[in-house]
């Protein structure tokens, strides 16, 4: 009766172990849950206030902030991020008011070490996972030390070309180099803007897209081309997606609404309908 008991016992540890192999095999095979939100940028002809009412109204879940949004009433004039705590949790009422999550910022480039600090200051006082920003060589590697060592990661933005050092993904590979908390910021139509294959550029960061800049164009390869609302363009978000899937990118796609500047709600509330649809 004992050896019938051990050998069950035994024959038990052997299924629950196989079964727990199976789900965590099964787990990391899912796709990737993308999440979506807006770039505040969009609405950056209001207040902080207003552009919370705007991305809330249009049904995003996370926004963006940006380091020159002239922030309005209740915070003296001041500008991210030399906010003080009292203004750092006020911005963070006004955020859990309307059920808003801000992961990242898009952040300047610091004159020297201090004002970079002051930036990772404010970063871990929001709770901000991530800078998105276009850093210069120079400060690469302070800015992969100080990431490193307020646990957040640098997500290198990308202009268009002639613009921007990082116009091609080549430049953000380069980057990333040696530089383990860098990743990036696929921003589709600067990429579409600069006459290159969004898809094929995210194929060429896989594994290091650490959010998206969602737009679309009236035309590629065109530096001058209009920002339409997302998915009556010449950008291919089937595709897109379906790449962005495939890679199984589970971070933010944020809508970049350009153009229609007093008056974009309603376009944003359209790209994140269009991205939820083609992500079901």
């Amino acid at each position: 009766m004992k050896n019938i008991t051990q050998i069950s016992c035994i024959a038990f540890l052997f299924i629950c172990t196989s079964l727990v192999a199976f789900v965590s095999h099964t787990n990391r095979s899912k796709p990737g849950k993308m999440k979506t939100g807006v770039a505040l940028y969009s609405f950056n002809r209001f207040s902080f206030s207003e552009s919370l009412e705007k991305a809330d109204s249009a049904g995003a879940e996370y926004v963006e902030g940006f380091f020159f949004h002239k922030l309005g009433e209740g915070f003296n004039g001041h500008a991210i991020p030399a906010l003080s705590d009292p203004e750092i949790s006020k911005m963070k009422g006004m955020l859990d008011q309307k059920g808003l999550k801000m992961k990242s910022l898009y952040a300047g480039n610091g004159k020297n070490r201090q004002e970079w600090v002051q930036y990772f200051d404010f970063a871990k006082k929001m709770g901000i996972e991530f800078f998105t920003c276009e850093p210069e060589k120079k400060d690469w590697d302070l800015l992969d030390s100080l990431a490193g060592a307020y646990k957040m990661k640098i997500a290198i933005h990308e202009h268009a070309k002639g613009s921007s050092y990082y116009w091609h993904p080549d430049s953000v590979v380069a980057a990333m180099k040696g530089h383990p908390n860098f990743g990036a910021c696929a921003d589709l139509g600067h990429w579409s803007r600069s006459g290159l294959d969004p898809v094929k550029c995210l194929q060429t960061l896989k594994g290091k897209i650490i959010a998206v800049h969602v737009k679309d164009l009236d035309a590629s390869g065109n530096l001058k081309a209009n920002d339409v609302v997302v998915g009556t363009g010449v950008l291919k978000y089937p595709d897109i997606i379906k790449e962005l899937n495939r890679q199984n990118f589970s971070g933010i796609a944020y809508i970049e609404r350009e153009g229609n500047w007093t008056n974009n709600t309603g376009d944003v509330k359209q790209a994140l309908k269009l991205l939820s649809d083609l992500n079901k």
